[in-house]
């Protein structure tokens, strides 16, 4: 398989709002961690997001239900 096919290949989260508003911020991976992405949702509105070789990690503002291979997780 492809080298570069084979690095970008991660975990995909699944993330619903459950109000207006709710915010998904995508974080880089290296020595300085920055905001990569940010998108907004709306209540019911679904996003599937991915873990790749640039992003490390996601932070996610407002209230909505974040769905992964080790369960679910609701946010307060």
């Amino acid at each position: 398989m492809d080298n570069e096919f084979n690095e970008v290949q991660g975990d995909y989260i699944c993330i619903k709002a459950l109000e207006d508003g709710v915010t998904l911020m995508g974080m880089t991976r290296g020595r300085d961690t920055k905001f990569l992405h940010t998108e907004k949702l709306d209540k019911n509105e679904v996003i599937i997001a991915q873990f790749t070789q640039n992003t490390s990690a996601m932070k996610i503002r407002g209230k909505a239900e974040i769905y992964t291979k080790h369960g679910t997780v609701t946010t307060a």
